[in-house]
C-alpha cells in the first residue's frame, strides 16, 4: 500500500488492523483506505475508478447515473427528520451530484424481530413524502427480517437511477486552478442534530437535521452556469473537510478556505466547541459543495440564494496551484492551518 508521508496521509492505515473498525465507516481517511484496498482494486472498472458518489454508464444509447447507499442511523427519529427521509434524500442527492435527473429508487429493509409496526409506518410514510418532494418514484424493493438482537431495529438500503440529460459530466477530474468553492448553507447541522438526540443534549434553540433533496437546487445551478460548474459533492460522512480533500487529491490541486466565510449556525458552533468537534468534519445531509469557474461563481451564488435550500449560501474558498492535494484554511486570526481528512470515527451511525 502506498503510504505517503505528510499532508493527506493516513496515520492509521488499514494494514494495522486485522478487523474492521468503526473508523472504516467514517467517510474519512480510514474509509478511503478500506475502499481502495478491499474494493477498488478488486472491482476495478472505468465507471468505478472515477470514485464519485454515483456511476455514469451507457444503456441503450442513454447515459444513466446509478447509485446505492445504506442507512443505519441511530436514533431512527431525530430533530428535522428520520431514517426514511434520509434514505430517499441521500440517494437522490448522490445521483443529482453528477448532473443527472433522479427518476427511480429501490428500497431494501432489514428489520429486527420485535420492531414496532407504528414506527415502520412512520418511516415508510416519511419515505413517501420525501420521494414526492424530490419527484422520484420508489418502484421496487426487498424486505428481510432477522432474529432479535441480530440488527439494531431497522436498516435501509436505497438504490437509484437518473437520466443524464446534459452533454457534460460533473466530477472532481474537471476541477481547475482558479475555480471557486461554494456551499449552499450552514455546515454540521445534521451531525449535531443526531448527537443531541442520541446524548440527550439540550440547547437554547433546537438543532435540526438539514436532510433535504437537492436535485431541484442543482437544476437551478446548472440552468445558470451549465458546464462552468465543474464538480458537485454532498459532504455527508467526513463532512466538508473530507469531501474537499477528495477533490484536491483527485484533481491534483490545492484548496484554500476562508474560515470567516464558512456559515455555521450559532448553536451548532457552540455545540462543536463544547464537545471538541471540528464543524468541517461533521456530517451534513442537505448541503452541497460546488466547484465553479470564477467567471460564473457570483451568478451561481445568487442562484443558490434564490432557492429554498440555498438561502445561506456562501463562497468559502478557491482552487489554487500551490500545495497540490492539500486543503488549508485561513483562520479568523489570519493564520493558516491544514484541514485534514477525518481520521477515525467522531460520530458513528450518523446516516
Amino acid at each position: 500500500m502506498d503510504n505517503k508521508e505528510g499532508f493527506g496521509s493516513c496515520p492509521i492505515p488499514i494494514a494495522e488492523h486485522d478487523t474492521v473498525q468503526l473508523g472504516h465507516g467514517s467517510g474519512g481517511c480510514m474509509m478511503n483506505d478500506l475502499i481502495r484496498e478491499m474494493f477498488l482494486d478488486r472491482f476495478d472498472n472505468e465507471a468505478l475508478s472515477r470514485r464519485e458518489d454515483q456511476a455514469v454508464v451507457e444503456l441503450g444509447g442513454a447515459r444513466i447515473a446509478f447509485s446505492t447507499d445504506s442507512f443505519v442511523v441511530d436514533p431512527l427519529f431525530f430533530p428535522g427528520g428520520d431514517i426514511g427521509d434520509l434514505a430517499v434524500n441521500g440517494t437522490v442527492n448522490d445521483i443529482a451530484m453528477s448532473g443527472a435527473r433522479p427518476l427511480f429508487l429501490s428500497a431494501g429493509f432489514i428489520i429486527e424481530e420485535g420492531f414496532h409496526f407504528e414506527d415502520l409506518r412512520r418511516v415508510t410514510s416519511s419515505m413517501v413524502r420525501s420521494a414526492e418532494a424530490a419527484g422520484v418514484k420508489i418502484v421496487t424493493g426487498d424486505t428481510k427480517v432477522v432474529n432479535r438482537g441480530q440488527a439494531d431495529k431497522l436498516f435501509i438500503n436505497t438504490a437509484g437511477v437518473g437520466l443524464m440529460e446534459r452533454p457534460y459530466l460533473l466530477g472532481a477530474d474537471r476541477i481547475r486552478t482558479g475555480d471557486r468553492i461554494l456551499i449552499n448553507g450552514t455546515v454540521a447541522d445534521h451531525g449535531v442534530a443526531i448527537l443531541s438526540r442520541r446524548e440527550g443534549l439540550v440547547f437554547e434553540t433546537t438543532v435540526e437535521s438539514d436532510s433535504a433533496p437537492l436535485n431541484g437546487l442543482i437544476e437551478t445551478i446548472l440552468d445558470v452556469a451549465g458546464d462552468q460548474v465543474h464538480a458537485l459533492r454532498d459532504p455527508t460522512r467526513g463532512g466538508v473537510a473530507s469531501a474537499l480533500n477528495e477533490f484536491a487529491e483527485t484533481a491534483g490541486v490545492g484548496i484554500r478556505l476562508d474560515e470567516t466565510r464558512i456559515p455555521i449556525a450559532g448553536p451548532v458552533r457552540g455545540a462543536c466547541e463544547l464537545l471538541g468537534l471540528d464543524p468541517l468534519h461533521v456530517a451534513n445531509e442537505g448541503k452541497l459543495l460546488a466547484v465553479v469557474a470564477a467567471d460564473a461563481a457570483e451568478a451561481v451564488l445568487q442562484a443558490m440564494r434564490s432557492h429554498p435550500y440555498g438561502g445561506a449560501a456562501a463562497m468559502i474558498g478557491d482552487v489554487v496551484a500551490d500545495d497540490p492535494g492539500r486543503v488549508t484554511l485561513r483562520t479568523q486570526l489570519g493564520t493558516w492551518r491544514m484541514v485534514d481528512m477525518l481520521v477515525g470515527e467522531q460520530l458513528p451511525r450518523i446516516c
